[in-house]
């Protein structure tokens, strides 16, 4: 009884001392009725250098993350394998930069829903740390507040 519950306060430490990564204002931007695309923003913090490697959600056919830049004159968006997260640096994942996109919605997202979103992030031992998340929906309209420095 004594291993087991050992054991058990080993893994419950385990795994907070893993859970380095925390999320800040995270929100999806609401769709018109037939859309089928929108983007997932938030600001990510790690507490050592990691890299957001997945995102997954039940309300998407597909998930990806990507990221805007410019080329030549012309801003283009393209997938990005992973997003760095330098330690105790806040990485902003907003329009125009890195960002979410949930494509091949099931179904049109509303303002004031939510929207279950899961990041896998890995860390430098290879580690990998699942954050799971529950993001409001916002209007077509809003415009994020700059992330902190």
């Amino acid at each position: 009884m004594k291993k087991l519950f050992l054991a058990t306060t080993l893994s419950c430490f385990a795994s907070i001392a893993l859970a380095q990564v925390t999320v800040s204002a995270p929100w999806v931007r609401a769709t018109v009725p037939a859309g089928k695309v929108t983007g997932a923003f938030m600001q990510l913090r790690s507490a050592g250098d990691a890299r957001l490697v997945e995102a997954r959600s039940s309300l998407a056919g597909m998930v990806e993350m990507h990221r805007m830049a410019m080329d030549g004159q012309t801003m283009r968006m393209h997938a990005v394998d992973g997003i760095d997260l330098a330690a105790g640096k806040t990485v902003n994942l907003a329009s125009g930069g890195y960002h979410i996109m949930l494509m091949d919605l099931k179904r049109q997202l509303k303002e004031g829903e939510m929207v279950p979103l899961t990041l896998i992030v890995e860390h430098k031992n290879k580690q990998r740390e699942t954050i799971e998340l529950s993001v409001p929906v916002k209007p077509l309209t809003y415009v994020a507040q700059a992330a902190p420095h």
